[in-house]
C-alpha cells in the first residue's frame, strides 16, 4: 500500500509535505484570514480549486510550453483560475468575499501554487498533477480550518459562527457557542494569535512524527534483536 504512488501524494499532500506546516508556504493568507473557521474553509475551498485547476492546465501543456518562459505561463494559468474562482464567489457569496477581500486574488502569488505547478504538475502525468493538486489543497485547507476553529473559540468562544456565509440560513444550527458570559482572549484573534497558533500546529505534528519514527524503528529493530537471539542460541 505504502508503494502506491497515489497514495503516497495523498499522504504528502496531508500530512509528510503540508504546504503550511512543513513547506511554510501561503502564510500570508493562513494567518490572515484565519480568525474564524468559516473564513478558513472558504479561503481554502477557493485555493484547493486553484491548485488542483492550475495542476492539471500545467501537466497538460508542459511539453507546448518553451522552459525559458514556464513561469510566466504558469502565474498566467494560475491568474486565470483565480479569477474565474473570485468571481463565482461574488455571485455566489456575496458576504463571505467582502470578508475574504483582497486574499481573493492574492492567491495568484501563493508560493505553494507555483511551487507544485513548477515541481511537480510541469513533470508528471495528469492524473497525478490533479491528485497532488487536491492533496496539497486539502492539507492546506485543514490547517487553515483547524487554524482558525482553534482562534475563534479561545478568542470569542464559538464555532462556524458565520456557517450560513457558506452554506445558507439552515446552517445556523452548525454555531457553537460556549455561553455569552465567556471572555475570549482577544490576543487569540489578532496577528500574534495567528503566529502563536501555527507555531503550536506546528509543534503537534513534529511530535506526532517522532512518536512515529520511534515507534517505526522499535517495529523494525524487534525481528532483528529476535533473530539474534535465535541464532546465538
Amino acid at each position: 500500500m505504502t508503494d502506491n504512488p497515489y497514495v503516497k501524494l495523498v499522504k504528502d499532500g496531508l500530512w509528510t509535505n503540508n504546504q503550511a506546516l512543513v513547506a511554510l508556504l501561503g502564510l500570508c493568507p493562513l494567518l490572515a484570514v484565519t480568525n474564524s473557521a468559516v473564513n478558513g474553509l472558504g479561503l481554502g475551498i477557493a485555493t484547493t480549486l486553484v491548485l488542483t485547476l492550475s495542476n492539471g492546465t500545467v501537466s497538460l501543456i508542459r511539453n507546448l510550453v518553451r522552459s525559458e518562459v514556464r513561469l510566466p505561463v504558469f502565474v498566467l494559468v494560475i491568474a486565470s483560475f483565480v479569477t474565474a474562482v473570485e468571481l463565482s464567489m461574488n455571485a455566489w457569496f456575496h458576504e463571505l468575499y467582502k470578508i475574504l477581500g483582497i486574499f481573493i486574488p492574492l492567491i495568484v502569488t501563493n508560493c505553494a501554487i507555483i511551487g507544485r505547478a513548477e515541481a511537480y504538475a510541469s513533470k508528471h502525468s495528469l492524473g497525478r498533477s490533479l491528485l497532488d493538486g487536491l492533496a496539497m489543497g486539502i492539507g492546506f485547507t485543514l490547517v487553515l480550518v483547524t487554524l482558525g476553529a482553534l482562534r475563534e473559540l479561545v478568542g470569542q468562544g464559538t464555532l462556524f459562527d458565520q456557517a450560513h456565509l457558506m452554506f445558507g440560513e439552515a446552517a445556523q444550527g452548525l454555531r457553537f457557542s460556549l455561553g455569552e458570559d465567556f471572555k475570549g482572549m482577544l490576543m487569540a484573534i489578532l496577528p500574534p494569535g495567528a503566529f502563536i497558533g501555527l507555531g503550536f500546529l506546528i509543534a503537534i505534528k513534529n511530535l506526532i512524527d517522532k512518536r512515529l519514527t520511534r515507534r517505526q524503528a522499535a517495529t523494525v529493530r524487534e525481528p532483528l534483536e529476535q533473530g539474534t537471539e535465535a541464532g546465538t542460541a
